[in-house]
């Protein structure tokens, strides 16, 4: 039964917004984050049917001393008419929902002859209507093989090259996006061969935005790359392929619950030329010895995930991101979370080496977006380092969907950045920023001082703090 007290509590953070699903699933433990995540999101699916049923069979006020919550009842009655019954022994709590079962179906039967259904999964509710118009995209993973093999071995199981809407098998090839296949959004990939053995990924095409527009040199043993927010691991995983797994690839993850998932990913992905950190990028050192060689810097960080209008089963093949919606936009939330990717931009900058800073959100909000870009412009770390955006022309400059110009606060270059609108695009909603340093404006790689060589990544928290206060005795 603490399955599904589990799940319930998942139901009630949601239901507080305190994160996204994908983000409140992860602090799950690992051996039971598969089948609360199954639960949760079946759930999700029909939960508007679920609420009717329940308070049509007055479960919650003749059961009021066993079944303590609205959520716990959810899941329960989920398990009990739309799965295999409750996977629990027979205690108090199961037997309240088993003597009301008989009401249960009925209410249930009377909801489908409403609707005019005739089976359960047409009472669904998957997603937001306009997860509809976004084809169910699959990278190729080129780490493993080539897009050529890979559509040779779609087109040999039935699938037609005729474009993802043609029909349920139709498929076809981003124009965008190299290496990168539009398949129906109906289509799940669960069980297919290439998934499990990590030679696609799934990855919406918006979110293959950021690895495409840094694109690290390819095949070259000296590049030095960091993705400083990594896991799940997709956009590393494109990384580690665009680099034709040559070089360096340092992968950060503050979260140890999301770290090991990245850590699953990679290995999946066979990415040979990541490091994964278990730290936290802004206490990296930018004159540490082995990441201040670093060229390229990818950041995607925390967002309010408000373009994100994927299905909710796909959560339960990749993992990518999916969040509830919220129709009331929290302006505290996003000042903060702003501040928050405003610091990691200007953070990277302080890198010696670094030539290429990509800053990318999965937000619809010019707070997360324009706005942060246009301060980071106007940082003192910008004009130190001299860095700019980058042109049209290196940013995805047959994109037509771009920066909007009124939020740019006066700082220009709207053309220089990446939109996507979800339902519009085809692709979830997205933005992408892309900052180059100047000719002649790097900044000098000086030896870590004594106090800076203790801010590594190689010491957690607990021993930099005794080192200042040890200093601090001496004085």
């Amino acid at each position: 039964m603490n399955f599904y007290f589990e799940a319930s509590e998942i139901l009630n953070r949601l239901d507080a917004k305190e994160g996204s699903i994908k983000g409140i699933l992860a602090t799950l433990p690992e051996n039971n984050r598969a089948r609360t995540t199954a639960l949760v999101i079946e759930t999700l699916k029909y939960k508007s049917v679920l609420s009717d049923v329940i308070q049509a069979s007055k479960l919650l006020t003749e059961e009021k001393r066993k079944i303590t919550s609205f959520n716990l009842a959810l899941v329960l009655v989920h398990d009990a008419l739309l799965a295999h019954g409750i996977q629990a022994g027979d205690g108090p709590i199961k037997q309240a929902i088993l003597r009301h079962k008989t009401r249960l179906r009925s209410e249930l039967q009377r909801i489908k002859i409403k609707r005019g259904v005739k089976s359960d999964l047409e009472l669904a509710q998957n997603s937001d209507d306009r997860a509809a118009k976004i084809p169910r995209y699959v990278r190729v993973n080129t780490s493993m093989w080539s897009t050529e093999e890979a559509i040779q071995f779609y087109t040999k199981r039935g699938f037609q090259l005729q474009g993802p809407f043609a029909s349920r098998k139709g498929f076809g090839i981003d124009e965008h996006i190299p290496d990168l296949l539009a398949f129906n959004p109906a289509l799940q990939f669960r069980d297919d061969p290439s998934y499990k053995t990590g030679k696609i990924i799934l990855q919406d095409k918006a979110s293959c935005f950021s690895a495409f527009v840094l694109s690290p040199p390819c095949n070259d043993p000296n590049t030095v790359v960091i993705d400083a927010t990594a896991a799940p691991g997709n956009k590393t995983s494109h990384l580690s392929a665009l680099m034709g797994n040559n070089g360096k690839l340092y992968a950060f993850e503050r979260d140890k619950r999301r770290f090991s998932t990245l850590k699953m990913m990679l290995t999946k992905a066979t990415c040979r030329n990541v490091e994964a950190i278990n730290a936290d990028f802004l206490t990296i050192d930018p004159s540490h010895p082995k990441y201040s060689l670093a060229t390229h810097i990818l950041l995607d960080p925390s967002c309010s995930g408000s373009g994100i209008v994927n299905r909710l089963d796909y959560l339960l093949e990749d993992g990518e991101f999916l969040v509830v919606q919220v129709e009331v936009v929290d302006e505290d939330r996003l000042n903060k979370l702003s501040a928050f990717q405003l610091m990691m931009i200007k953070h990277a900058m302080k890198f010696p080496l670094v030539q290429k800073i990509v800053y990318s959100t999965c937000s619809i909000h010019a707070t997360e977006n324009e706005h942060v870009v246009s301060r980071a412009l106007q940082s003192d770390d910008a004009k130190r380092s001299g860095f700019k955006l980058a042109p049209r022309n290196d940013v995805l400059p047959k994109w037509n969907r771009r920066g909007q110009v009124e939020e740019m606060m006066g700082t220009g270059h709207a053309d220089s950045l990446v939109r996507c609108s979800p339902g519009e695009d085809g692709t979830n909603g997205f933005f992408v920023s892309c900052f180059i340093r100047e000719p002649n404006s790097m900044l000098p790689q000086a030896e870590p001082s004594k106090k800076r060589k203790a801010d590594t990544a190689e010491e957690g928290p607990e021993k930099r703090k005794k080192k200042r206060k040890k200093k601090v005795k001496t004085e």
